[in-house]
């Protein structure tokens, strides 16, 4: 009697098999015979592919209503109709995600959709999406164009064990290939997109000197060795080179979220956090084929690290303000990736140390007076629970001339909104060591940027081990940005440059009104108040301790 067939897995087993590949299954749908075969086809792609595509809408959309199944559908349908009109099905993975990301870009473009799906008016959604001017940040365009330039089967091979970090057995399944040619042609993928990246720097060089100095950045960076002197000039005055280096130093280690910022560009961060392969092998440090030794616990590794340092760059500042003394940690170094790479920021750090007082600075610039014991910071009264190391400061908006105030009382809940720059405590802040932007007026409150779809209001204060630890904590970068840590491909801003137009958090484009500088707070009379907001007629305030005046 005959052995019963087992039940066959959801992807193609270990070792692959030609007649299991996507490119076979999308083969009926280019022509005859259709019907059950063509039925059968869809299915299995689906089958394979429908979570993490689904997993990407939600992310896109910052909403898990029932439109991100309607998402994940319509990309499914046009990216199947493609392959019927003879596209590849050789790479889908990222194809399906890029047709989500732009299917929602679409729809939030369109008002009569938008009026009757508002899950896509969110700034952190469908809206933020539809304001982009790019989907690929600057910093990422070598590597942008070097990966598409990839074959098909590179690029596959990339995408399922960088990005998604998935056991090699599942793209060779996908690709119908054997794992030890999967081994060797993920090693020719990596070699093949660093190769399109240098290629690449050289082809969209701005100038002759930075053509000039093409094979000088590879070849150290490649190496692990020191920039030679004038190399470290021109990157010192040159952000494409600087940016250009930054996108090498991955190919010493992890290449996961350089391909999916080129790929993707918006909620990668996430995307990447949602993968299993990265849960539940952590790090994957010892992965098979992966060259540098392991990954550190931050997602970068030991040999980019050694690297970046070493990027030098002009001391500057924000105009009127320090640079905070939260970037000295790794987590706001790195933070800062998509204007200069993170050791440039490091050379910012120590070339700049002078102005930070052994670690004790006041982020506004001129609100302490150090001394030889320390730092003596203005803190208002009644805030002796209030860490004194930040410094209070004012928030003010480059390009609105107007500065951060809370909407209303400040109590959880409160919004956020621009305001004619003055002395009440309500505009007064302290970013903190962790990255907490703390209100003075209610030191238990913080900046939550994740709690009201994309309105930024006030709320509790997570300790850094919280599940919202990310949603109340910023990365300030050298230009002021305020990125927020759940998505840094996010800015705060606010909806328009005028008074009382809401905080929100938008898609980050540089822009002098996601530019945010740190000022001291005047000393006046009125410096230690909180203006009766819900009675515009009222001349009384109160103080410290519930005196009023």
């Amino acid at each position: 009697m005959p052995t019963p067939h087992p039940p066959r897995p959801p992807y193609p087993p270990p070792g692959g098999d030609p007649g299991d590949s996507d490119e076979s299954l999308a083969a009926p749908l280019r022509g005859t015979p259709k019907g059950d075969v063509a039925a059968h086809s869809t299915a299995l792609l689906m089958a394979r592919h429908w979570q993490p595509v689904h997993d990407y809408a939600v992310i896109c959309l910052a909403s898990s209503a029932q439109v991100a199944t309607m998402v994940t559908g319509t990309a499914f349908h046009r990216t199947l109709n493609r392959l019927a009109f003879g596209e590849s099905a050789v790479a889908l993975r990222p194809a399906l995600l890029v047709t989500v990301r732009d299917t929602i870009r679409e729809w939030s473009g369109d008002d009569r959709i938008s009026a009757v799906l508002p899950a896509l008016q969110k700034p952190a959604g469908g809206r933020g999406l539809r304001a982009a001017t790019s989907m690929t940040p600057e910093n990422r365009a070598l590597a942008e164009r070097a990966f598409q330039a990839l074959p098909a089967a590179a690029r596959c091979l990339l995408w399922h064990v960088e990005v998604e970090a998935d056991p090699l057995t599942v793209p060779a399944g996908l690709l119908g290939m054997d794992t030890d040619i999967a081994s060797a042609a993920l090693e020719q993928a990596r070699d093949k997109f660093r190769e399109g990246c240098v290629r690449a720097h050289s082809e969209l060089a701005p100038t002759q000197d930075c053509r000039f100095y093409n094979r000088l950045l590879d070849v150290p960076i490649r190496r692990g060795g020191a920039l030679l002197p004038d190399v470290q000039e021109h990157l010192a005055e040159c952000r494409y080179c600087r940016n250009a280096a930054e996108q090498l130093s991955h190919f010493e280690g992890g290449l996961g979220p350089l391909i999916a910022e080129a790929v993707l560009g918006w909620g990668v961060r996430r995307y990447l956090d949602s993968r299993p392969g990265r849960s539940s092998h952590g790090n994957r440090s010892g992965r098979a084929g992966r060259r540098g030794g392991g990954r550190r616990g931050d997602g970068l590794t030991a040999g980019r690290h050694r690297l970046l340092p070493r990027i030098p760059l002009p001391a500057r500042r924000v105009p009127g303000a320090r640079i905070p003394d939260a970037l000295r940690s790794s987590r706001a170094l790195l933070s800062g990736v998509g204007a200069v790479s993170a050791g440039v920021l490091a050379t910012v750090l120590i070339m700049s140390a002078s102005s930070y007082d052994g670690g004790h600075a006041d982020p506004a610039g001129s609100n302490s007076a150090a001394g030889a014991g320390g730092t003596e910071s203005r803190t208002p009264p009644g805030t002796a629970k209030l860490p004194t190391a930040p410094g209070v400061t004012r928030l003010r908006n480059a390009g609105a001339d107007l500065c951060l105030d809370v909407r209303d009382l400040p109590k959880e809940g409160s919004g956020t909104k621009l305001a004619e720059c003055s002395t009440v405590w309500t505009q007064q802040w302290t970013y903190e060591n962790d990255g907490l932007l703390r209100s003075v007026a209610d030191p238990g409150l913080c900046l939550d940027s994740h709690k009201d779809a994309g309105v930024v209001v006030l709320g509790t204060c997570a300790e850094a081990d919280d599940d919202r630890a990310d949603d109340v904590r910023y990365d300030l970068t050298v230009q002021g940005e305020l990125l927020p840590r759940w998505d840094e491909q996010l800015a705060l801003t606010s909806t328009d440059g005028d008074p009382d137009a809401d905080i929100v958090v938008k898609v980050r484009d540089r822009s002098g009104g996601q530019r945010w500088q740190p000022e001291p707070v005047p000393t006046t009379a009125g410096s230690l108040s909180i203006e009766e907001q819900d009675d515009p007629t009222a001349r009384q305030v109160t103080l410290p301790g519930g005196r009023t005046e």
